[in-house]
């Protein structure tokens, strides 16, 4: 199943609000404010981690991400480093899923199809993604120890 409102980079660029416009905040994703608002709607979990590797991807381009929670299968993560070495793909980046306090909620994990570094304005999207997944995954949570969703609380 896909959503149209993701699957071209286009449509990502069109929705996309300027970064600098004073003390004013700005969405650095292009599409943020619909991650916004699927986080907020209590989406499943999978689905709004899905979609901010998919903005991620568009905004920098020729990324294949993947956010892995703590009790994620070691294997499974394994599995993703041996695909990416396999299709040429090299690591880009590797960054923590991290809450208020520190705790570590996951990772994410990117892989580019030629060897570089993230630039600056790369690290700042991948900063917002990350900070986005843990909004995310805190939400996920939350509504998981309240009792309040449990069909929510099933991952696949």
């Amino acid at each position: 199943m896909t959503d149209s409102k993701f699957s071209s980079r286009e449509g990502l660029r069109q929705r996309r609000l300027p970064r600098n416009s004073g003390s004013e905040i700005q969405y650095l994703l292009g599409a943020e404010e619909e991650l916004l608002h699927s986080i907020s709607g209590h989406a499943p979990l999978p689905e709004v981690l899905h979609k901010i590797c998919n903005a991620l991807n568009s905004e920098i381009g020729n990324m294949i991400s993947y956010i892995s929670l703590p009790n994620d299968d070691a294997g499974d993560l394994a599995a993703l480093a041996r695909s990416a070495t396999l299709f040429c793909s090299h690591k880009f980046c590797s960054a923590g899923v991290v809450g208020g306090n520190d705790e570590l909620l996951g990772s994410l994990e990117m892989y580019c199809s030629v060897p570089r570094r993230p630039f600056l304005g790369e690290v700042r999207l991948i900063e917002r993604a990350t900070c986005l997944a843990a909004i995310a995954i805190k939400r996920h949570n939350e509504a998981c120890e309240g009792g309040s969703r449990s069909d929510a609380c099933e991952l696949p």
